[in-house]
């Protein structure tokens, strides 16, 4: 494992180093809408493209796609501070300036004990210690990975549990993502995106190819969409929207295929209600693997999409067809 100053090539530099590689990012306004399930079916349709799982703080792709971890590096991002106890004078200046309250002293002495989950790493303590017994270590937030599935390279992240900076982690799982692609002459990055309009959806987004919004056919699905839509328009992103289990209620399928026309959005399909998705993620496979009528929408989705923006990325990554 790497320490946390591990090599992270910034998106910037990933992207200039490989001009050719296109990036297609789905996202949803929440989650449970199908997302992960079109990504991992993506996969397996495309062939052999490089996926990444950018839904950092609840990834679920590895479930699917089942990756066998090559490498593993640490992810710090941010500091907290660190107290050396022998040089401390219990002066007890540090338990009086952190707005935190991250400093105390539980057993009365004045020696500070740092709560790492209330401390920001804001550096006050460390600035206004007299002694300077006070460090500022750099945050390990969690971990991510480069792995090899079955429909082709994979790159991964694990969010600690009440860690921050997800969006961070969203850029070097890109970046990272990337760099494979150039580095192995794919041509196409499949992203799944995390889920919402924040700063990870954000750093999912910027500078990608295309987006592919999944959303349901819901009063929350309409918003949804409304928000996704106007964080496209922001960016200057080409967008596509697909309704999932769009059967249940087909009059909210159109009011929201209606609002993506008028606003600018291609409609690239419709997916309809089938127990067989269910039945693919228990046995950790694709929906197309498995067949069915959400297997065939996908299959027109895929087509809808790879025709809008990924022809001729490369030969590896063809569309398969049955047969």
């Amino acid at each position: 494992m790497s320490s946390p100053a591990a090599r992270v090539l910034p998106l910037a530099a990933a992207q200039a180093g490989s001009a050719l590689v296109r990036e297609l990012v789905v996202i949803s306004g929440k989650g449970g809408t199908g997302k992960t399930s079109v990504v991992a079916s993506f996969a397996v349709l495309a062939g052999d493209a490089v996926l990444a799982d950018c839904d950092v703080d609840a990834a679920d792709l590895h479930l699917v796609v089942e990756p066998e971890i090559l490498e593993r590096h640490l992810f710090a991002a941010g500091h907290r501070a660190v107290v050396r106890a022998a040089d401390c004078a219990a002066c007890g200046e540090c338990l009086e300036w952190c707005r935190f309250d991250a400093l105390t002293s539980p057993d009365g002495s004045g020696v500070p004990e740092v709560d790492p989950i209330a401390c920001e790493g804001c550096g006050v303590c460390a600035a206004l210690c007299p002694l300077h017994a006070i460090d500022l270590e750099p945050r390990v937030c969690g971990e991510w990975f480069v792995s090899a599935t079955r429909c082709g390279p994979m790159v991964h992240a694990r969010l600690g549990i009440a860690a921050e900076n997800s969006g961070k982690l969203v850029s070097v799982v890109r970046a990272e993502a990337r760099r494979t692609a150039a580095r192995s002459g794919r041509g196409l990055v499949l992203i799944d995106g995390p889920p919402g309009i924040g700063c990870p959806v954000i750093a999912a987004v910027t500078g990608a190819t295309a987006v592919l919004l999944v959303t349901e056919p819901s009063v929350s699905g309409e918003h949804d969409v409304e928000r996704a839509l106007a964080l496209a328009r922001h960016f200057r992103l080409p967008v596509a929207v697909c309704v999932n289990r769009w059967d249940l209620c087909p009059e909210g399928a159109e009011r929201i295929e209606a609002h993506a026309r008028a606003h600018g959005a291609e409609i690239a399909g419709r997916i309809r209600y089938d127990p067989t998705v269910t039945r693919a993620q228990l046995a950790a496979r694709s929906t197309v693997e498995l067949g069915g009528p959400a297997a065939d929408d996908i299959r027109a989705l895929w087509e809808r999409v790879a025709a809008l923006w990924l022809r001729g990325v490369s030969a590896a990554t063809s569309i398969r067809r049955r047969g």
